[in-house]
């Protein structure tokens, strides 16, 4: 790889503040003060570690003892030729290193590493921050690559599209595997976008049912009758508009699965229907007096806390207890922050799939970023931002840069320990909370209840009380 001159590479100062790169930096020069006097700036203004060596048999001993990130040479040292032998080395060993030339004369062609060369200077801070730039450029290629590595080494086929490694996902995916052996009702709680639809899935696809029909109802937004129609069916006449039978979800997923999305929305009237439906295992269409027989596995799905419903009397006791049977539970994306790389790198090659392009990766800077934010939207928000960026970068990998800029100015949300909110009021501890969720979501008041697991109207007399 040869680059034409130090200037042509991406600049280091593109990295964050907050993501500072140290680099090993071996110095090869005759002149052991200048050597000296370089070292000293980049380790003190710059924070590198380096060694100055002053013959060519000396650099190549310490390139095999600690490969380096960065080189710096002349093309000649008491009448020997440098580049050359020092190129060839760092191609076999070290990979992500750049070698830098003081002077002008012919770069050699290498396969892996980067060189370039460097105008002699008598300004050693001039020069210093020239090799710190390159130096900054090594460690993220460095870096890059060790992240690939890691992710490549964790890759393992999801399971039914479920990507992760933490303990939380390993539990799911147990929980999952009895469920399809089992013949309960499931009811998944997650926040929205967690993927609970992805669940119940995996649970159908799983179970003695898979060679049946799964259906999925979104209880939310659905009037009480348009409801029960949808899920009874009903039959000609039955209503204005009813103008052929209709069989409903419940019949058409008989021998299957029944995944009821947001069941805490249900109207009330709504959840007595269910639950005789699910003790007589019968239904009966709207307007007819027929009964019919149907084997249905259902499975429900909530981001509310049905038990708070069940107190404020939204949500009936006795069909919360018969939906929960067996409770499967998923953490949001922010307290599974290990699975973000490998999540966001599955993402990524799905997108590749779906619009053809060849996105080649993600920074690993532009992956610290994905980890380190709040994800209020959990992995759909994730697979919607990886998507517009893999259309966006086509063909290159994602940078910190390409990052929208909620992601790239985002800051933890909860103070680094308990210690942090010592001396406060708890009116100030709930007024901190309340308004770095509001800033986490975006503003989105119903989302921020949600997180804080507090009622809509409770959140705007809050943020009425303390001025947010």
């Amino acid at each position: 790889m040869y680059v034409s001159g130090l200037g042509t590479w991406n600049p280091a100062a593109s990295i964050p503040a907050a993501m500072a790169q140290t680099a090993f930096i071996l110095i090869l020069t005759e002149d052991e003060d200048a050597g000296r006097r370089l070292r000293a700036v980049l380790r003190d203004k710059h924070g590198h570690s380096c060694s100055v060596v002053a013959g060519l048999s000396d650099a190549l001993d310490s390139i095999r003892a600690r490969a380096p990130d960065i080189v710096v040479t002349k093309p000649e040292i008491d009448g020997t030729v440098t580049t050359a032998p020092l190129a060839e080395l760092l191609d076999s060993l070290a990979h992500d290193a750049s070698l830098l030339v003081l002077g002008e004369g012919k770069l050699p062609r290498t396969k892996h590493i980067q060189t370039a060369r460097l105008a002699p200077t008598p300004n050693v801070e001039q020069l210093a921050r020239k090799i710190s730039t390159a130096a900054g450029e090594a460690v993220s290629r460095r870096e890059d690559r060790l992240l690939q590595e890691s992710i490549a080494e964790q890759q393992s086929e999801a399971f039914e599209g479920i990507v992760g490694v933490t303990p939380a996902i390993r539990k799911i995916i147990e929980r999952i595997k009895k469920a399809a052996r089992n013949k309960l009702t499931v009811l998944i709680i997650g926040e929205t976008g967690t993927g609970k639809d992805l669940i119940a899935e995996a649970i159908h696809k799983r179970s003695d049912r898979a060679s049946r029909s799964m259906k999925a109802v979104n209880c939310a937004g659905l009037s009480e009758n348009l409801l029960e129609s949808e899920l009874f069916g009903h039959v000609r006449g039955a209503f204005t508009g009813a103008v052929s039978e209709r069989k409903g979800y419940f019949v058409a997923a008989d021998g299957g699965t029944l995944f009821l999305d947001e069941i805490g929305d249900m109207p009330l009237n709504m959840q007595a229907k269910l639950l005789r439906v699910l003790e007589r295992r019968e239904v009966t269409p709207v307007g007819s007096t027929d009964v019919r027989r149907v084997d249905v596995r259902v499975v429900a799905a909530t981001n509310a806390n049905l038990q708070h419903y069940v107190e404020e009397r939204k949500f009936r006791e006795d069909l919360y207890y018969r939906l929960n049977q067996w409770v499967i539970e998923v953490p949001p994306l922010r307290e599974r922050r290990e699975d973000i790389p490998l999540l966001a790198d599955h993402l990524r090659q799905r997108a590749n799939r779906a619009h053809d392009m060849n996105c080649d990766g993600i920074s690993s800077v532009a992956m610290g970023l994905l980890t380190k934010y709040y994800w209020p939207g959990n992995v759909r928000e994730l697979a919607n931002v990886i998507e517009a960026l893999v259309v966006e970068v086509e063909e290159r990998q994602i940078e910190a840069e390409d990052l929208p800029e909620r992601i790239r100015g985002s800051r933890e949300i909860v103070p680094a320990s308990a210690a942090g909110m010592v001396g406060l009021t708890m009116a100030q501890v709930e007024r901190m909370m309340i308004e770095r969720t509001l800033q986490a979501t975006g503003g989105n008041r119903e989302q921020a209840a949600k997180i804080l697991d507090i009622g809509t109207r409770t959140l705007y007399r809050k943020i009425k009380e303390y001025g947010l």
